[in-house]
């Protein structure tokens, strides 16, 4: 019998034009290996490895959330020791995010589809792995009105990880 084809995804939010050129400015000031302009995001939900078959109700989920209206003001770079990995992230986040994480949460759990379910969700873009950073550095705050939540599959390549967006909420797919 022949095993299911799966593909590595997660549910983000996708930067407009503007935020992803104002995030790549700091990346290419970070030591390390700096993501690629094209895969930056905001993660909602880590589904890893999942059956190609699931698609269809994934995207019918992505397609149901609720919008993110409100703005996101990315005021900092922080840092996961552990994992190398700098970041940017946003002091106040707003509650319209967690309630949209949390929404995104319980529709996987209802139709049982597993998911990195850490009890702490911590809004942050990584900017860079393998990288250092002494301390929390304040930055010039960019200001980020999301909209668009994407449903995207994680293709590993040879020269690197490449983002491909299956769905769109916000926007032109779903």
């Amino acid at each position: 019998m022949k095993a299911a084809k799966t593909s590595r995804l997660f549910y983000a939010l996708w930067p407009d034009a503007a935020t992803r050129t104002a995030l790549a400015t700091l990346c290419a000031q970070l030591p390390g290996n700096r993501m690629s302009p094209d895969n930056l995001h905001l993660t909602l939900a880590f589904l890893g490895q999942q059956p190609q078959t699931l698609l269809p109700v994934l995207k019918k989920i992505s397609a149901a959330l609720p919008p993110l209206d409100a703005p996101l003001h990315i005021d900092y770079l922080g840092f996961f020791k552990r994992r190398r990995i700098v970041w940017a992230g946003l002091h106040n986040p707003p509650a319209e995010l967690f309630a949209l994480q949390e929404t995104l949460a319980q529709q996987l759990r209802q139709h049982h589809i597993t998911f990195d379910d850490s009890p702490a969700f911590k809004p942050h873009i990584t900017l860079a792995r393998d990288s250092a950073l002494p301390h929390e550095t304040a930055i010039t705050p960019i200001h980020w009105v999301a909209g668009r939540i994407v449903l995207v599959e994680s293709i590993s390549r040879p020269e690197g990880v490449q983002y491909r967006v299956l769905g769109l909420k916000g926007g032109w797919l779903c």
